[in-house]
């Protein structure tokens, strides 16, 4: 990890480091940790307008606000709107508490997204939490979030969703035999899927972003189908289930069983962030970050709330509990010859969905190297297609890597809660930073009440699953992330690093041919002279 990757590299005969991006210029500087008081985060565009560029690479600003929406609305519709309604029943044990866990998942995802737009306009740099942590706090607070994210979160969330896609995708060719595909044929076609995603991304970020849009257009266009049936059978008088004054009867009393009916809901929302890993690839992110997400969650929120009163409509409670797949039970219930639809838009919905956790993953690694926290070649970029190829490639391995043992998924559920961890820490960071520097210019500035709510949130979503379900899983995955502290120290904070990996370093970028990367500033960012002045 850390500046494993050597010493120094070769770009077509030049010599150059991996210190590109704009916070390795101003370490000594930052935050009140040197001689001046703080360089202003926003103010990043006159320092890397002085970082010597010299035999490197810039990822260009070419994400439109479709893609903006495509990304954020595609990455966050996968298959847990065809399956998680089972999950957020069996805990409120009501529809009308389950309704009431869909509509504050997507106000909680909103709220969080609104907090992260704030920043994302502050600290306008690429990889997530990442760059918040790392600059609000400390930069080891920031390698255990790349820590945890590059090597298990990601690349495992990925694996997850390429299986899904793999089930759906082969289960017709064994419908005749009436048998479940070979676990085998299930895995090679997700291998499938993360080479194809990877090659797509590694080709262009325009060719990922088109993919996007497309996909996100045909699970839209599923689940229209699905809320114009569901709303046809409400025409007829199917309300049963929804009639208010009955739908909350049996709601569970069990207040820590509503934080698993959180986290099943929030996996599908799962992908509110996906724009903060993107920013500096973004076209006017100070417009179109806030713009996407105001557009993109709101979206998503309304289509899972309408799509879960279709499903009610024609489906009882304990119908629902029966199945694991409640939308082709759905569509086999009324759709007739045609129900064969639903299965092939599920399969357009996890595709697109791991297109783009593989988009945005393959960021954060590469802005965590770009840093020195990760594998020096990892913060590389393509001399043509201006892909960070390595960082995309890397996810891919690992994601692939993930789909070999047969139970993977039970110990990435352990390391679940320490999304939320990290989720409260970067909301956090808001409120640090709107006190620590009141006047620094903000694009975006919500109202200190949403990150309030959203960091007590992030408390009860840690804290509650444990209690209601304490297991020495979640132990396992805390010692897991702290003992990312022992390869900090030697590799990041003393910088130590093997001879062997300048070679190893070397030979991967001429075979790839990639070349050192720098941070680009948005054009429009405000100038260090100007923010110096404000402090």
């Amino acid at each position: 990890m850390g500046v494993i990757g050597g010493s120094s590299c070769k770009n077509m005969g030049e010599d150059s480091s991996m210190s590109g991006s704009t916070s390795r210029s101003i370490d000594e500087t930052k935050y009140g940790r040197g001689e001046k008081e703080d360089i202003a985060i926003a103010g990043n565009a006159a320092v890397a307008a002085k970082v010597d560029k010299k035999g490197k690479v810039g990822l260009k600003r070419q994400i439109t606000l479709l893609g903006a929406v495509s990304i954020i609305v595609g990455s966050m519709i996968g298959s847990g709107i065809f399956v998680s309604p089972v999950g957020v029943l069996r805990q409120t044990e009501s529809v009308g508490m389950s309704l009431v866990i869909w509509v504050l998942c997507g106000a909680l995802s909103t709220i969080g997204a609104l907090c992260y737009a704030e920043l994302g306009t502050i600290i306008p740099k690429s990889g997530g939490e990442f760059p918040y942590l790392y600059d609000t706090y400390d930069p080891a607070l920031g390698f255990l979030y790349a820590w945890v994210s590059t090597i298990l979160m990601r690349p495992s969330s990925l694996s997850i969703i390429s299986l899904t896609f793999a089930e759906y995708f082969v289960q017709p060719f064994f419908a005749a035999d009436d048998c479940d595909p070979p676990l085998i044929v299930i895995k090679m076609m997700g291998c499938v899927c993360v080479i194809l995603i990877v090659f797509v991304n590694c080709a262009s970020v325009k060719a990922a972003t088109n993919v996007q849009v497309i996909f996100t257009a045909a699970k839209l266009i599923a689940l229209i189908i699905i809320i114009i049936v569901g709303f046809v059978e409400l025409g007829k008088g199917n309300t049963e289930y929804l009639n208010p004054k009955t739908s909350f009867k049996g709601s569970s009393s069990n207040v820590f069983a509503y934080g698993i009916a959180f986290y099943q809901g929030l996996w599908a929302y799962d992908g509110w962030n996906q724009l903060n890993f993107i920013t500096e690839e973004l076209i006017n992110p100070f417009r179109n970050l806030p713009l996407g997400i105001i557009i993109g969650i709101p979206l998503v929120t309304v289509v899972y709330l309408l799509t879960n009163i279709a499903y009610f409509a024609v489906m009882s409670p304990a119908e629902m509990l029966s199945t694991s797949a409640v939308a082709v039970t759905f569509a086999n219930r009324t759709l007739g010859p045609v129900a064969w639809i639903i299965p092939v838009f599920v399969c357009c919905s996890t595709f697109g969905a791991a297109n783009g956790t593989l988009f945005t993953a393959g960021r954060l690694a590469y802005v965590a190297g770009r840093e020195g926290h990760t594998l020096e070649i990892l913060s590389m970029v393509h001399t043509k297609r201006i892909t960070p190829q390595p960082a995309l490639m890397f996810t891919g391995v690992l994601a692939i890597a993930m789909l070999i043992p047969n139970d993977f998924d039970t110990l990435v559920n352990y390391f679940s809660f320490s999304a939320w961890i990290f989720y409260g820490l970067a909301t956090l960071a808001v409120i640090v930073l709107r006190f620590r520097h009141p006047k620094w210019k903000r694009p975006v500035k919500v109202p200190l009440v949403l990150p309030i709510i959203f960091v007590i949130a992030s408390v009860y979503l840690v804290i509650a699953p444990i209690i209601d379900s304490p297991e020495f899983g979640y132990l396992y995955a805390s010692i897991f992330i702290i003992a990312g502290l022992f390869l900090y120290y030697p590799l990041v904070l003393r910088k130590y690093s093997p001879k062997v990996m300048g070679h190893i370093t070397t030979f991967f970028q001429r075979l790839l041919q990639v070349a050192p990367s720098y941070y680009v500033a948005p054009e429009d960012d405000i100038s260090l002279s100007e923010q110096e002045k404000q402090m």
